[in-house]
C-alpha cells in the first residue's frame, strides 16, 4: 500500500510530537494541516494535536468539525473515541456517554470505546454502569473465567448483585 506524501508527513509529525512544546506542536500540527488533501483528515488531526498536547476545550470543536465534514474511516472511530474522552476531560460526561453509546466504532477499537464509556460513565455519577461496562469489557480477554464475570457484570444493581 502506498502512503501518499501527506499521510507520509503526518506519520513524521507523530513520531516527534512534544507535550512539552505545547504551542510549537499545535502550530506545526496547523501548517501540517494547510496541504492536506482532505479537509476532514486535516481537522482531525489538528484536534488529536490539541487534545495531545492537554487542550481538549480547543480538541472538541475541530473533532465535531471533522466528524461533520464526513470524516471516515479508522479516522472517524478514533475521532469518536477521543471526542468522547475530551468531552470527559472538559467535564461534559453525559455527552460522552451518549456519543460512545450512539456511535458504533470498528470491532478492533470496541475495547477502547468500552473503556473510555466506563469512565465517562463513572463520571456521570453512573458508577454501576461504569462497572458493568468495564468488567464486559474485560470479561473476553478471561478465559476460564469469561462466563462467570460476564454473569456478575449482569448482576450488578439487581437483587442478585
Amino acid at each position: 500500500m502506498t502512503v501518499s506524501p501527506w499521510e507520509q508527513d503526518v506519520a513524521d509529525f507523530w513520531s516527534h510530537a512534544d507535550r512539552s512544546r505545547a504551542a510549537e506542536t499545535v502550530e506545526e500540527a496547523e501548517r501540517l494541516c494547510l496541504d492536506a488533501p482532505d479537509g476532514a483528515a486535516a481537522l482531525y488531526e489538528l484536534a488529536s494535536a490539541h487534545d495531545f498536547v492537554d487542550d481538549e476545550e480547543g480538541a472538541v470543536p475541530l473533532y465535531r468539525r471533522a466528524l461533520a465534514a464526513g470524516l471516515d474511516g479508522m479516522r472517524r472511530d478514533e475521532a469518536v473515541i477521543q471526542l468522547a474522552s475530551s468531552l470527559r476531560n472538559v467535564g461534559r460526561p453525559e455527552e460522552a456517554v451518549a456519543l460512545l453509546e450512539s456511535e458504533p466504532v470498528r470491532e478492533e477499537l470496541v475495547p477502547a470505546a468500552q473503556a473510555f464509556l466506563a469512565l465517562a460513565l463513572h463520571d456521570a455519577g453512573r458508577c454501576d454502569d461504569a462497572l458493568r461496562t468495564a468488567l464486559a469489557a474485560l470479561a473476553p480477554s478471561l478465559a476460564l473465567y469469561q462466563g462467570a464475570i460476564t454473569r456478575y457484570a449482569d448482576a450488578i444493581g439487581t437483587d442478585e448483585g
